[in-house]
């Protein structure tokens, strides 16, 4: 009998990425990735300020409606979803990671997440990949903000750790070369370093008209493994201020979203208003919410 997946649950960018790094559960089923789209979810709706039931998977978070009509978002563990949601694209259709829809509009924020813990010598097939799902999308859907969020686990040269998933032990005790994503003196494999270089080519779409097969942001984090900073972010490369830099990419996805979806269409703003919550919600109370801002209440005045 097949297990049931896991419901969304409220988590950290590090417990997120440790879970990544980790791979305890393996690979097979996705399960060391599904953290972060859980992740992101919860983010696009307390950062972001979209309802959770516009969001797939779903969060577990509740809106509550006050007098006066301010808004407050309550912590509900059991409210949490589940799976992808399918996009239909100008060649087929695409189940994506997580997904942003809006009633009587569609999807209007997607992101993509693709993760790889060796054998880089394979990341010119994400790339292919990467192109065709974005040029698909954006056939159907040209105003769809599209995000793409590579990330890598951090493997250096010598003795395969003992936290290192089942992908990366060998018979010899070490670390592969074909394996190895950041080299002894600090700096990121010329594989790495040439996905990063593609990658770049592929971001910042910032108009309807622009080429379809680029996404609006893209994001390449590599993830550190060693015991005192696993799951933390490898800041050196890409560095700060970098295109691919991950702390770009949030801000720009709500940009691009803000520009197309409610400055250009004033009409429909009381559809498309990332409205926010009450400072006082019972969830923002709650440490969670410390690795980002919430989104608050905006008054109409101020948009």
């Amino acid at each position: 009998m097949a297990k049931e997946p896991e419901a969304c649950r409220w988590i950290g960018l590090r417990a997120a990425l440790r879970e990544f790094a980790l791979a305890t559960y393996g690979t097979t089923s996705q399960r060391h990735i599904k953290p972060l789209h859980w992740y992101m979810a919860c983010r696009l709706c307390l950062e972001g300020g979209f309802d959770p039931d516009e969001i797939t998977p779903r969060p577990p978070f509740v809106v509550e409606e006050t007098r006066g009509g301010l808004r407050t978002i309550c912590f509900v563990p059991e409210s949490g979803g589940f799976g992808e949601q399918t996009i239909i694209g100008g060649l087929k259709t695409k189940q994506v990671d997580v997904v942003v829809t809006k009633r009587d509009i569609g999807p209007v924020i997607a992101v993509s997440m693709k993760g790889t813990l060796n054998a880089f010598r394979n990341l010119t097939n994400r790339l292919e990949e990467a192109g065709g799902d974005c040029t698909n999308l954006h056939m159907t859907y040209p105003s769809l903000v599209y995000a793409y969020w590579g990330l890598i686990r951090v493997n250096r040269p010598g003795p395969v750790p003992p936290n290192a998933p089942k992908p990366l032990q060998s018979t010899e005790g070490v670390v592969r070369t074909n394996d190895v994503s950041v080299l002894s003196d600090g700096q990121p494999h010329q594989a790495i370093q040439r996905y990063h270089l593609a990658l770049t080519g592929l971001t910042n779409r910032v108009g309807l008209r622009n080429d379809v097969s680029k996404y609006e942001a893209i994001a390449l984090t590599l993830v550190n493994t060693d015991e005192q900073s696993l799951g933390t972010i490898f800041e050196s490369f890409p560095p700060p201020g970098d295109p691919l830099d991950f702390s770009n990419l949030m801000p720009t996805l709500y940009r691009q979203y803000d520009q197309r979806f409610v400055y250009q269409a004033p009409d429909m703003k009381k559809l498309t208003l990332r409205k926010g919550w009450a400072a006082d919600s019972p969830a923002l109370s709650d440490w969670h919410h410390i690795e980002y801002e919430p989104r608050l209440v905006v008054p109409e005045a101020d948009i």
